[in-house]
């Protein structure tokens, strides 16, 4: 028997085994963690992959779930940030990743989150509660973003002031970056509300659009499709909400084959 007859047929579309670098746990809930990067491993700033851990006895297959990408499309790492549910089929072990351990990374992102789905623009918006932050803080280290818009617009909504520690700290870093950091000094806006803690600013990032609050906070006008583009992740509820206020302002729906003025985060869980 030759050896090509004994040769294991490998499935090109098969997920990698990528080592974990690093993990953090912010709060009880909530940790990042990153994880090697193959040499081939291309993505937008702004989209999500499938990612897991290797199949346990008894499963015929490992379990993947997609995740957004935190860290941006330049970087030789990859970073996500996750919600700890302990009954999750998938996060309840996840969250329990140490340095150097083995996360299956699939081998094709994708995604709408992307700046190449929205139309040229004078200000870009970031909606983001809870974990949706992540996209963003993948497309507010790339310096892509800044070259396409004159301001640039995060919003943070979370319950409680812990949980937006991530996004503060990420911001701070981007300030200091040598990439990025001159870039943002006049564009960047980050603008953060809690729902369940008393705070400067409190309330649903939709009843902060609806009031103006959120307007009169970041100095400008009240969103206008003719300037103004749109990217919204969270949970559904949240991302259904916003999407229909930006409608109700006159913004579109846009995709990569048909950018517009507003995108949403298809896949988001969490």
């Amino acid at each position: 028997m030759s050896s090509a007859d004994t040769a294991v047929k490998v499935n090109p579309n098969a997920p990698t085994e990528e080592k974990v670098l690093e993990v953090e746990h912010h709060t009880d809930h909530l940790f990042s963690f990153s994880i090697t990067r193959p040499p081939s491993f291309r993505f937008r700033s702004g989209e999500f992959v499938m990612i897991g851990l290797p199949a346990e006895a008894g499963q015929k297959r490992p379990l993947m779930r997609a995740y957004s990408i935190a860290s941006p499309s330049w970087d030789e790492k990859i970073e996500f940030y996750s919600i700890k549910v302990p009954d999750g089929p998938l996060t309840s072990r996840l969250q329990k990743i140490k340095q150097g351990d083995k996360i299956l990374l699939s081998k094709k992102p994708v995604g709408t989150l992307v700046l190449d789905a929205l139309l040229p623009g004078k200000r870009l918006y970031m909606f983001s509660t809870g974990t949706g932050i992540a996209p963003f803080a993948s497309l507010i280290r790339d310096p892509e973003t800044y070259e396409r818009y004159d301001e640039v617009i995060l919003t943070h909504t979370c319950r409680q002031k812990a949980e937006l520690s991530y996004g503060l700290r990420l911001v701070e870093n981007c300030k200091i970056d040598p990439l990025v950091g001159e870039m943002i000094a006049d564009k960047l806006l980050h603008i953060t509300s809690l729902t369940r803690e008393d705070y400067p600013l409190k309330g649903r990032i939709t009843t902060l659009i609806e009031t103006g609050q959120l307007f009169e906070n970041a100095g400008v006008p009240k969103i206008n499709p003719e300037t103004d583009r749109v990217m919204i992740c969270g949970s559904m509820d949240m991302i259904n909400d916003t999407k229909a206020i930006c409608e109700s302002f006159g913004l579109r729906e846009g995709s990569n084959s048909q950018p517009a003025e507003l995108v949403v985060e298809k896949a988001f869980v969490g």
